[in-house]
């Protein structure tokens, strides 16, 4: 396999691109069935995708069961104001939206991140358009380590590229090691990433005064991007947008 992709690597790029696609055929993402390029579900799939689309809360994002007309925000959102000023998210975080996040998470597969990437550049388009950087939620360093790779800055770091907007990968940090959130209870999250994060001291010209995308893979309770944005906001930030690949939502759409 090393031999076969050195080979590639050395090789014209339509010429590689062809002899890729012969070695290894472009499959779905998902059932792995042939598709026409690389990084692409299969039409079956894409129909099972749950997209997130108007009309939805502008503050959280989420989907309303019927038009109540532009600008419209949710009970939710005026009860519980959240830290950040708005989030987007690509699709519901069940079925395929969740296979796709799981795989990049937890089986590297980090050749899942430019197709999502893609899918959040949409999602977030407004807010990419007139934000000043794109930052990730941070993994610990011993995670990191253990990790190997943080699947959020993969995917901000696509979504800075295909947007054309500057990427901080170091703006923010997770300065104390937090227990996993999965199975947590949202009380017991909140309180699990409290004073999590921090922005470093040199990289604050960065963040102060800036409109900021910050990228995570998924939003369940808000509790980690809320913290992460409080950071932020502490160091000057002035408008923190939360963009996400898929969302947990709590009843039907």
């Amino acid at each position: 396999m090393p031999v076969i992709m050195s080979v590639i690597v050395g090789l014209p790029l339509r010429v590689a691109g062809d002899l890729r696609d012969t070695v290894f055929p472009p499959g779905c993402a998902h059932c792995h069935v042939r598709t026409g390029r690389h990084g692409a579900l299969c039409p079956s799939c894409w129909s099972e995708l749950r997209l997130i689309e108007r009309p939805f809360c502008e503050v959280l994002g989420t989907p309303f069961g019927h038009d109540p007309g532009a600008g419209m925000v949710s009970a939710e959102a005026i009860a519980n104001p959240p830290a950040f000023d708005r989030l987007r998210s690509v699709a519901v975080h069940d079925g395929i939206a969740r296979y796709l996040v799981h795989a990049l998470k937890y089986r590297d597969r980090t050749d899942l991140a430019p197709m999502m990437a893609g899918w959040m550049v949409r999602a977030g388009g407004e807010a990419l358009s007139s934000c000043d950087c794109v930052v990730s939620v941070p993994l610990h360093r011993s995670r990191l380590f253990s990790r190997m790779f943080n699947q959020s800055a993969e995917l901000a770091r696509h979504v800075a590229r295909l947007s054309g907007r500057r990427f901080e990968p170091q703006a923010l940090v997770r300065r104390k090691r937090t227990s996993q959130q999965v199975g947590l209870t949202a009380n017991a999250r909140e309180l699990n990433v409290r004073g999590a994060f921090i922005v470093p001291e040199q990289l604050s010209p960065a963040v102060f005064g800036r409109r900021i995308v910050l990228v995570d893979d998924v939003y369940t309770t808000g509790a980690t991007v809320s913290s992460a944005t409080r950071a932020l906001k502490k160091a000057g930030a002035t408008n923190v947008t939360v963009l996400t690949f898929a969302r947990a939502l709590s009843g039907p759409i």
